[in-house]
């Protein structure tokens, strides 16, 4: 290993690997990778607040800085929750979520799994029709919790690598306006059965 992706995992180690993307680069490893490279300040991570940024400084030699505001506040850990009573079954959720915490597929209810969810919030934008919120998760991340997420994280990104999609309509944004006009429209039908 050259002494940058020496300092880049050691780094990585250290971020909390929620992969929320809040820090402005596609997760935790380009991060950490910015990070060692002097591409990026060590003070953008808000899943990790004021501990991780004293962590980096020490490792890294850099000053200890507050957290960069236009990165978004240091929450306590939140997960998301899928009502299904709204849910259409788009898949929009499956496809936005980086460490596989949400399971179903097209056309079916969605169901999130808490202990797995890193409270990104990476699969609330997406959902057409709001059906997921973030709610406290009334628990800490920890770093086992880290270490596992990393560990999704990468194993989804070797298997979309690999050419694997949840579904491909949801590449395409004609495709997937269609794909959630036409989810929409079930759902529709559902409740005027019901």
């Amino acid at each position: 290993m050259t002494p940058d992706a020496d300092l880049s995992s050691a780094i990585d180690t250290l971020l909390p690997q929620t992969q929320c993307a809040r820090c402005g680069f596609g997760g935790c490893a380009p991060y950490a990778t910015a990070i060692a490279q002097g591409r990026a300040d060590i003070d953008r991570c808000p899943p990790g607040g004021d501990a991780t940024i004293a962590a980096i400084a020490a490792l890294t030699g850099r000053l200890v800085r507050p957290l960069d505001p236009s990165c978004g506040p240091s929450l306590p850990l939140q997960v998301a929750v899928i009502d299904p009573e709204r849910c259409i079954g788009c898949a929009l959720c499956i496809a936005a979520c980086p460490v596989d915490a949400i399971l179903g597929a097209p056309k079916r209810l969605h169901a999130l799994l808490p202990s797995l969810c890193s409270g990104c919030g990476l699969c609330v934008a997406p959902c057409p029709v709001d059906c997921i919120d973030l709610v406290p998760a009334g628990r800490t991340w920890t770093i086992v919790d880290a270490d596992a997420a990393r560990a999704r994280h990468r194993a989804r990104a070797v298997r979309l690598g690999s050419g694997e999609r949840i579904d491909a309509r949801l590449h395409d944004p004609q495709s997937r306006r269609q794909a959630v006009a036409a989810a929409l429209q079930r759902a529709r039908a559902r409740r005027q059965v019901a």
